[in-house]
């Protein structure tokens, strides 16, 4: 399969530059798997979509404002985006400009005297391992000197970071939001208990896979990098009791889908642990365990629109997409979402 396969011709201006208010007023695209009609919507009617009995599946992760600006003893400014913490006090980092941070490199936080960072290392992709020293708490530090990574796309500035954070986020470690988790509201969610619709929890930090674009021209030959996930044993019962009596297990985004499939084994039990993933999903892929999907609009030759067209039909899903942009969706991060799902009842 060629990475041209997965390209689409996106308008600028559907690229959605700031959240929605509320968070579930956004729209929601239904696309039945098979051949059915897609539909519209809204995505507070999410609940008409799901039955009693099923089970949505979460990531809880918490994006750190990971986007921090350092300053040099000549006073040149680099910018850190931290992607992973790789041992005690060193983090695997995007750094900007590269050329001006090579190892041994020290950074001071202006008005922040009890935290400093040197650059150790090169590591992969082009990315540096920057070691910081620091008195106290390093994540009320971070929270004071840092903001929101968000993708280069979005141009606008936020003014509540807290909207690039789901309502359910909980263990800080993320370098991007699972942005499908960015339509719910806790009112939303108690009505969804409320109907039958049981909430499973599972966690994966995103990291350098998001920033990462993929650069072969035959997808086979890409590389995921590795994030690390947990799945709690009280997470894998609920899932595997779900597909025991026959209702559907719906992943909220595709962070939740990889770690799932990550888990579970070839007859689809999901297995409680942690660990590190590099799962790489495109077209051919049999999914173990999910059966509906709820995502947002993908960037053009991404993991993720590859991941959305091995559940739906790469035609399908692309068909879905020229729709989308044709009733003027918002696509991406901030954008509207889709519900893909193996049946749906009218």
């Amino acid at each position: 399969m060629l990475l041209e396969d997965f390209d689409y011709h996106l308008p600028e201006e559907l690229i959605a530059q700031h959240p929605i208010e509320p968070r579930d007023a956004s729209r929601l695209f239904v696309l039945p798997k098979g051949d059915g009609a897609f539909r519209h919507d809204h995505f507070y009617n999410i609940g008409n979509y799901l039955r009693p009995g099923d089970v949505l599946v979460i990531n809880d992760t918490k994006v750190l404002p990971a986007r921090i600006f350092g300053h040099k003893e000549t006073g040149a400014v680099i910018e850190l985006v931290l992607l992973n913490q790789v041992e005690l006090n060193c983090w695997r980092t995007l750094v900007r400009p590269g050329k001006k941070a090579m190892p041994g490199t020290k950074l001071i936080f202006p008005g922040h005297d009890d935290i400093t960072a040197t650059i150790k290392d090169i590591s992969d992709e082009g990315t540096r391992i920057v070691e910081f020293h620091y008195q106290g708490d390093f994540y009320k530090l971070l929270d004071a000197i840092g903001e929101m990574p968000l993708p280069p796309y979005i141009k606008e500035h936020l003014e509540d970071q807290g909207r690039y954070q789901p309502v359910y986020a909980r263990e800080k470690g993320s370098a991007a939001a699972p942005t499908a988790g960015l339509h719910f509201t806790d009112d939303l969610l108690k009505s969804l208990e409320a109907q039958g619709v049981e909430i499973a929890r599972v966690l994966l930090h995103v990291g350098l896979g998001t920033f990462r674009p993929v650069k072969v021209e035959n997808i086979l030959d890409h590389k995921m990098h590795k994030e690390y996930y947990e799945v709690t044993q009280e997470a894998a019962d609920k899932i595997n009791a779900c597909k025991a009596r026959g209702g559907r297990v719906i992943s909220v985004g595709t962070t939740s889908t990889r770690t799932l499939e990550t888990v579970a084994t070839d007859d689809g039990i999901v297995v409680a642990g942690t660990g590190w993933t590099e799962a790489y999903i495109y077209p051919g892929y049999r999914f173990k365990v999910i059966d509906g999907l709820i995502t947002n609009f993908h960037l053009p030759k991404s993991t993720l629109l590859m991941l959305v067209s091995a559940l739906a039909g790469r035609e399908r899903v692309l068909a879905a997409y020229a729709e989308a942009i044709k009733e003027k969706y918002r696509f991406f991060s901030f954008g509207d979402a889709m519900f893909i799902a193996d049946m749906i009842d009218d």
